[in-house]
């Protein structure tokens, strides 16, 4: 069993204190971020920042479903940390300033699934999993 990580960037054309502040709205904001690839999303607590909790539904392909539930906590300004509940599953979103723009990175990471599954699951899953952020960073780059 390894470590399994995908991530995805993308520069957004508005200030990081903007950027930043969309991305940490888990009550208004997240929810018109989501792709089809997410369902059943709700807030359970909180709903800015850390202290937030949220679960969903993650469909990352027709036969693999993942219940997350969420708790979200803020080691650093800019720096999101969504803590799943009911796995190993870590996802950091990092809003860094990028000179007038905003460079945002979502990363994740999990402990893969040992023997001839955790080699696709590591070779297939990273891929996958960044075109379901890529979508979300296209909404957030609309929504912006």
């Amino acid at each position: 069993m390894g470590k399994v990580t995908a991530t995805a960037e993308r520069t957004i054309d508005a200030p990081v204190d903007r950027v930043r502040e969309l991305v940490a709205d888990y009550a208004e904001t997240r929810p018109k971020l989501l792709t089809e690839h997410y369902r059943d999303y709700e807030v359970t607590a909180g709903g800015h920042g850390a202290g937030t909790e949220a679960s969903w539904k993650l469909q990352a392909t027709s036969k693999r479903v993942r219940d997350v539930a969420a708790t979200v906590s803020e080691p650093s300004p800019g720096t999101l940390v969504e803590t799943d509940a009911n796995s190993s599953m870590v996802t950091t979103w990092t809003v860094a300033s990028a000179g007038e723009r905003s460079l945002v990175r979502i990363e994740t990471s999990w402990d893969g699934a040992g023997g001839i599954g955790g080699f696709f699951e590591k070779t297939f899953a990273p891929g996958g999993l960044k075109k379901i952020y890529d979508g979300v960073l296209g909404k957030l780059e609309e929504i912006v």
